[in-house]
């Protein structure tokens, strides 16, 4: 078996590769996508870090390529979705940096209170600037975190050892696990307006972006200083730069960036920015223990066929994963599709299983949609290895129960998720042996396919409904591409879900809300 090495990796990793039987190792750091793209077609395994981009391109050139491998949790780099279809297995390794990103947060935040960059220039420049360079304390200040996974909950440990006041906005997070770690739980409203200093740790993804922009900041309290060690894109960087120049933030400590390197950003020209290149990470320990972890990953599964931190194949065996495969993709799908209709964070979910399922162990089936029922809020920090241990310390009870009983299905699966505001229900099967469908959303009866974007709208059952919906997208270009009409069992609304090819934007959903027998409006992505 032979692995490349494309990215920068502790020693100690290559050495595992080394000594492992059967495996040969090269380390080819830096190669161009088309040189990435000509060497990949003899490998087995990829290891790679931020750097390397494994593109439909790349895998479509790799015919042997059965494992990649990051060393670290991100995976923006990787298209995931190539992956799965070509066979290949993608792991992360979501537990050897997480301490050193959340370090250095609060490193950034004492280094911005206390002017320790600036001051370490002006000296260093014949200067002795004690009065222009006066700091602030962190005691009985109040820090505002904005995600509470598992970098934000050492934070706000670290906060509290600095007797600061900590409050956050998660609505995922369950007032069990907020509880228990002495946090205060506010609106993301309440967080902007009470915080002395805010620290950020959510994914990217779609609606995390821009997260903090001009209405941001606009309703934050004069004077609060600002840390993000998470991804860049999540701060709107023009809308920061402006809040930095009016005073309404006193500083910025920016360890991410829209574009990396910034190169000439215009925030790096202000004073009151410090920054430092992605250094989250990049801790002698962290790059150890990713090295160590994503080593023996992959020589487990080179050896063993063992699979371990996959984000898309779950840990069974190749005959148990062919039986309950398509099961798996309707039980991940149901998940992600119950992270998007909650309101409120998710306290409790229960999983029935109904009908012949042949004995077979469903256990990695309530996994599946466990992963997907956090992915929408974690992303690449939860896997098909960790989803059941996440879910458990955010505080979700889990409960499974079987039945053989055949009712209108050979086959059933039903998801009860349960959150402050209410409980969802969500029923799906099998049609034929690998076409998952939800059939049961609450009360309405349906035939959804779920994948792709779409729109679901709740509308009063009347003539013109739907029509008036359809005009809406049209105007806006929008084409739809498959539409599911579902009613409720008491009558008098429909809802529908509409599959078009592009995701709608907030002015066509807004479009859509005003219209007279629209009730509500809402973008899932599945």
């Amino acid at each position: 078996m032979r692995v490349l090495v494309s990215d920068n990796l502790a020693d100690i990793g290559i050495e595992m590769f080394q000594e492992a039987e059967g495996i040969d190792v090269d380390v080819n750091v830096g190669l161009s996508p088309e040189e990435l793209k000509k060497n990949i077609k003899v490998y087995d395994a990829l290891v790679i870090r931020s750097a390397t981009k494994v593109t439909k391109e790349i895998l479509e050139a790799a015919p042997n390529l059965k494992v990649v491998g990051r060393a670290g949790i991100g995976l923006d780099n990787v298209d995931i979705p190539t992956a799965t279809k070509n066979g290949v297995v993608v792991m992360n390794t979501p537990e050897g940096n997480v301490i050193t990103t959340a370090e250095h947060t609060i490193s950034l935040m004492l280094s911005l209170s206390r002017n320790i960059p600036q001051g370490t220039a002006s000296l260093k420049a014949g200067l002795w600037e004690k009065k222009k360079l006066r700091g602030r304390e962190l005691f009985n200040k109040t820090l505002g975190i904005i995600g509470f996974g598992r970098i934000g909950s050492i934070v706000a440990d670290r906060a509290k050892g600095l007797k600061m006041k900590v409050i956050v906005h998660d609505p995922f997070a369950t007032r069990e696990v907020l509880d228990k770690a002495g946090v205060e739980s506010v609106s993301i409203e309440e967080l902007f307006k009470r915080s002395d200093y805010i620290t950020i740790h959510v994914p990217k993804m779609k609606k995390t972006m821009g997260l903090l922009n001009k209405s941001a900041f606009d309703q934050m309290k004069d004077g609060v200083m600002l840390i993000h060690c998470a991804r860049g894109g999540i701060v709107n960087e023009a809308d920061l730069l402006e809040a930095l120049k009016s005073g309404r933030v006193a500083g910025a400590a920016l360890d991410v960036f829209e574009i990396e390197p910034p190169k000439q950003s215009p925030l790096l020209k202000l004073d009151n920015v410090i920054a430092t290149p992605h250094l989250g990470a990049s801790t002698t320990e962290a790059q150890i223990n990713v090295a160590v972890a994503v080593a023996k990953q992959i020589i487990d599964y080179l050896q063993n066929g063992t699979v371990a931190n996959a984000v898309n194949v779950p840990s069974v065996t190749g005959e148990l994963l062919v039986m309950l495969n398509p099961y798996l993709v309707l039980a991940e799908r149901m998940g992600s599709l119950h992270a998007q209709l909650a309101e409120g964070a998710i306290d409790e979910v229960r999983i029935e299983y109904v009908g012949d399922f042949s004995g077979a162990d469903l256990s990695p089936v309530t996994t599946a949609a466990l992963k997907g029922l956090l992915t929408p809020m974690l992303k690449d920090a939860v896997n098909f290895v960790n989803a059941p241990v996440v879910a458990k310390e955010r505080g979700i009870k889990v409960i499974e129960s079987r039945s053989t009983e055949i009712e209108d299905y050979a086959n059933l699966i039903t998801i009860h998720a349960q959150s402050s505001a209410g409980t969802n229900t969500i029923s799906g099967t099998l049609f034929g042996k690998n076409d998952p469908r939800i059939v049961g959303i609450n009360t309405s009866h349906l035939d959804l396919v779920p994948a792709g974007h779409i729109l679901s709208v709740h509308n009063e059952d009347k003539p013109g409904a739907i029509g008036s919906i359809g005009t809406v997208l049209g105007k806006h270009g929008i084409n739809i591409t498959r539409m599911h009409v579902g009613q409720d069992r008491d009558g008098g609304r429909n809802v529908i879900f509409l599959v078009t090819d592009t995701s709608a934007p907030n002015e066509v959903l807004q479009d859509l809300q005003s219209l007279p027998l629209v009730k509500s409006v809402r973008q899932l992505e599945l």
